[in-house]
This record gives C-alpha cells, structure tokens and sequence, in this order.
C-alpha cells in the first residue's frame, strides 16, 4: 500500500489547444499540509478542480489512498472536503437550508461537528445566503468542507474574504485537522499564511511543478520589503548598505534581510518619519520562477 494519501502523477490538461497544465505530479503523506503555489493561471486552480472531477483531464493519474480515482467514485468523494476559492451556493435558500441538505449526503451523523463549527465560526444560519457578505460566504463555504470530518482536505485560496481575525481562527482550525491526521492540500500565493501551517511547498509554473521544498528550507530564503521616510535616509541607506527598489524625495523602500532586532538597533540613532515592514508574497520571493 502506498505512503501517500493524495498523490497525482503526469497530470495533464488541455482545452483545445489551450494549456491548463502540462505535467503535474505530487505525492502528500498523511497529517501533511502540502502548499501549492503559484500566480494566477500557472494551474492550480485546473488541477484542484480536475482531482474534483469538475473538470476532466486530458492524461494522468491521481490516487487517493493508493486506488486510481474516477469521477464516479463516491466513496473516495465522501473523504475529501472541498473549499474553492469562490463560493457559489444557492442565493435563494438559507445557510440553514444549505447545511441540512449537505448533512442529507452522509448516512453518519454529522450534526455535532456542524454545530461547532457554526459557532466557532459566528454564523447566523437564519440568513439568506444573498444576504451574505464575501467573508460569511466563505465561512459557510468553511462549514460544508469541514462538517463531515473529511481524510483529505483540498482548500483553494481559502482566507480570502476573511478578515485578519477570523483568519487566525481559521488556522487554528486547519491545525487541528492536521493533528487529527486529516491530509490537506492548500492552495495559496500568501507567504505568511503559507509559513504558518504548511509542512512542505510545491510551486507551479505554466503548468508544471517547478520546485518542492520545505518550509523549514523556505523561510531560511525569506526576507521582508522595508520602506523608511526621514531626512536622515542617506545616512541610513549607508547604514544598513540594502538594495534599494523604490526611491522618492526622503523615502525609500528596500530589500531587507536584517533581523528585526539588528534594525533597531542600526536605526536607533536616527529620527524616523515613517517605517513599514511588509512580508513578501512567495511569487516576489521567488520570482526569478515567474519571469
């Protein structure tokens, strides 16, 4: 029997002539949260939505505990829950309406879980779901992919929409899937978010994956964007000797790989107008990748 849950393998899909992807092949263990990365159109998406059987692929082959997957499997399908990166559900019903006929899908008693996870989530499922803001939409969207205790998770670009609390309690949540052993395949171009929770990165370009590596081995290459306005910068581009991107009047915006406690103490000395420390998305970290 295989060591992988999930595993595809020379995965390819054309429409027409057009390319989706060319020759995807990943193997994720149990437990692991695998991140799939990549900018838009380089085929997350396609792939995500061919393991779905949403779509059907033109050649590959994808495993899920070690048995050929087939769009007619319904049993390989009552293990895998599913978050896409828009929710589209029924405008006219309630969340209510919409839980219930998803609890109708399994013969085991899911009630319990949904019930947590409404409540975790701060869902009112008296309302409509034309009623909903983008962010409820989503974490109804969170509750049908969770409620039946999935074995294999599969989340395209799952928090946006969220705001930033709700975002930490969404991690929290995927987590705890993880220490329950729930293999997850997380879609997502977020180098803070991807840090947070994934064991291992895939990247995907034009439809083929290009790198896998570990986050461990990820961040050792990470580094942040700093922007600084004084009327001291000269001296402070001097101090901190960073490469420059953006320059303007007494602001400049840099490439930083100084720890934040080293540059504190290089700028102590000087009087900061404004500071700004942002964390790079994985395609500015790498995107020599996506030239």
């Amino acid at each position: 029997m295989s060591d992988y849950v999930l595993e595809i393998k020379k995965l390819k899909k054309y429409y027409g002539k057009a390319r989706g992807v060319e020759d995807v092949s990943l193997n994720i263990k149990k437990g692991e949260i695998y991140g799939f990365i990549g900018p838009n159109g380089a085929g997350k998406s396609t792939t995500i939505r061919t393991i779905m059987g949403l779509i059907n692929k033109t050649s590959g082959t994808i495993y899920v505990n070690g048995k050929e997957l087939d769009n007619n499997d319904i049993e390989a399908k009552k293990i895998i829950g599913y978050l896409p990166s828009e929710i589209n559900l029924y405008d006219d019903m309630t969340v209510k309406d919409i839980l219930d006929y998803h609890e109708s899908f399994y013969n085991k008693n899911i009630n319990k879980r949904r019930k947590e996870l409404v409540k975790l989530l701060k869902l009112d499922e008296k309302k409509k779901i034309e009623d909903l803001s983008l962010g409820n939409q989503k974490k109804v969207g969170i509750v049908l992919a969770l409620m039946h205790e999935p074995e294999i998770l599969i989340l395209d670009e799952a928090t946006s929409g969220l705001d930033p609390i709700m975002q930490n309690i969404f991690y929290g949540l995927i987590l705890e899937e993880k220490k329950k052993g729930t293999t997850i395949l997380y879609s997502s171009h977020i180098l803070s978010e991807v840090s947070k929770i994934c064991d291992s990165i895939g990247f995907i370009k034009e439809g083929k994956i290009i790198k896998e590596d570990t986050v461990e081995n990820i961040k050792k290459d990470s580094f942040t964007y700093l922007t600084i306005e004084s009327n001291d910068i000269e001296k402070i581009k001097n101090e901190l000797e960073l490469k420059t991107i953006y320059e303007h009047k007494n602001e400049v915006k840099f490439i930083n790989d100084i720890s934040p406690d080293q540059l504190l103490k290089k700028l102590s000395k000087y009087k900061i107008d404004r500071l700004l420390i942002e964390e790079v998305t994985l395609e500015d970290l790498f995107i020599n990748y996506y030239k």
